[in-house]
């Protein structure tokens, strides 16, 4: 009888729990009791051991898909305000080139009006002050960015210039520009305004 006490009490003592909470008595901790017991539960009942291996893995799960969600957001939010500002910069691009191609034919008057200056009135402080606007308009455009296109001696393109006319009989080599009628420009490498020539032929 003494050896059948002894291995119930061995038996009873293996499903003790050592963490001293309210909730453990000497048949060792249920699996609620082990959710409500604040400290770590040491007895050696496999189901709760399993139940706590199991829920946190669902929650390093739900941790990990809570992160790839937060990720793709973070992903999807760069890549539109990246987009808003390309999409911002380009409508400044284009509103920008309307204004400055209305300004072109402003810049050509000026320059017919220096051009056709008589060379005894150069010197006359109204043809000075009308030089120097035209001047300051020349340097406000090479600040933002608009550049006049290389013509003259240069070899014919059909993206920068614009060929109203030719001539067999002027010097250079075929299909170079021998005469620029009208100066194009550029704004930001693209093309504001051809250039208007007479090509070789």
């Amino acid at each position: 009888m003494d050896e059948n006490r002894d291995k119930i009490d061995n038996e009873m003592n293996e499903n003790d729990c050592n963490c001293g909470c309210e909730h453990c008595g000497p048949d060792g901790c249920s699996e609620e009791d082990c959710k409500e017991c604040d400290k770590e539960c040491d007895c050696k009942n496999e189901d709760c051991k399993t139940e706590e291996k199991d829920e946190l893995t669902l929650a390093n799960e739900k941790i990990k898909d809570w992160e790839d969600k937060y990720k793709r957001l973070l992903a999807e939010f760069d890549n539109f305000r990246k987009r808003s500002e390309k999409e911002s910069a380009m409508m400044i691009d284009i509103g920008a080139s309307m204004i400055l191609t209305k300004i072109l034919p402003v810049v050509d008057n000026f320059e017919r009006a220096i051009n056709s200056i008589p060379e005894d009135l150069k010197e006359n402080s109204f043809v000075d002050g009308i030089d120097k606007i035209y001047k300051q308009i020349l340097k406000t455009f090479e600040d933002l960015g608009v550049k006049p296109i290389d013509a003259v001696g240069k070899p014919f393109d059909a993206n920068l210039h614009n060929a109203v006319m030719t001539d067999e009989n002027a010097e250079g080599e075929v299909d170079t520009v021998v005469e620029e009628l009208q100066k194009g420009y550029t704004y930001k490498d693209q093309v504001l305004r051809h250039s208007m020539v007479k090509v070789k032929k």
